[in-house]
């Protein structure tokens, strides 16, 4: 089986406060885009995972993944094993979920393997305790996220938008731009409503203003590199510029897939970590065939 675990992106982040128990409670609006992971599984007796990435990750049963596999065998009782085969393309530390989408893939693709039955609101459960973005991967499509990431309401949209990635040479740690964030207390947030309204309309130029992220201002104190790259994704014609999750990627909307390889073309010689990718419904492609 053969799965391509994609990326997302945040239209918004708003926090809307703190759980007893630490956990942030969000307001977000978050789609998946076409840049992707590669999942492979394989029938074993053992669980057993192979990596290939270009940047550190976690390895062995401090993997996501792993910890995912061994999560649904508990819940369900299974004796059953995999060979997993990861194979890393989506940045790490880069605020575009790809721990959480390899996750996702892993609950679903063994959930086939296994013949564990679970329903995709079951999944989602068992996800949540993995990451507050995998229910959101299992689900899939334009969504508005809240709570800490267990309330999803589709978006159903038919436009697609291209859009140019772009990422510092360093990641930044998603505890200390939290932390950063409360220490300096920034209020100023999106309107989910109206950038919906944008995107389901393709007026995302006309209402740019409705699209924020309120840890951009703390994560560019740390990392001033992300605001260079927002200012340069503007300067060669994105309609709308900010960055995803917390860091430290940031994303370009383009009018055009032209425009958006214009742009590629002069950025990515400056910013190596450079990637084209479109927004997309799919948060997962599952092949069964090898």
């Amino acid at each position: 089986m053969v799965i391509d675990a994609f990326a997302k992106i945040n239209w918004t982040l708003m926090i809307t406060g703190i759980r007893e128990d630490g956990y942030h409670l969000l307001d977000m609006l978050m789609q998946p885009v076409s840049l992707r992971d590669k999942i492979i599984l394989g029938r074993s007796d053992e669980l057993s995972l192979t990596l290939e990435s270009p940047y550190p990750v976690a390895s062995g049963e401090n993997n996501l993944v792993m910890k995912a596999a061994r999560l649904l065998q508990q819940k369900t009782g299974t004796r059953f094993g995999a060979a997993i085969r990861l194979e890393k393309s989506i940045p790490v530390q880069a605020g575009m979920g790809g721990g959480s989408s390899d996750a996702a893939a892993v609950l679903k693709g063994l959930n086939i393997l296994w013949h564990t039955g679970l329903s995709d609101d079951d999944l989602e459960i068992l996800g949540l305790s993995l990451g507050a973005d995998v229910p959101f991967f299992i689900r899939g499509g334009l969504a508005r996220s809240s709570g800490i990431g267990e309330k999803l309401e589709p978006l159903p949209c038919s436009r697609f938008y291209p859009l140019l990635v772009l990422q510092p040479e360093s990641g930044l740690s998603t505890g200390a731009v939290f932390k950063a964030y409360h220490e300096k207390e920034c209020t100023v947030g999106p309107s989910n409503e109206l950038a919906q309204q944008a995107i389901f309309s393709g007026q995302v130029a006309e209402l740019s203003a409705s699209f924020k992220n309120v840890l951009e201002p703390v994560s560019r104190t740390l990392c001033p590199e992300i605001g260079q790259m927002v200012e340069s994704l503007s300067r060669c014609g994105a309609c709308l510029a900010m960055m995803t999750g917390s860091g430290s990627a940031v994303f370009g909307v383009f009018p055009s897939l032209a425009s958006r390889d214009a742009a590629w073309q002069e950025l990515s010689a400056v910013y190596p970590r450079s990637w084209k990718c479109e927004t997309q419904n799919e948060s997962m492609l599952i092949r069964e065939d090898l």
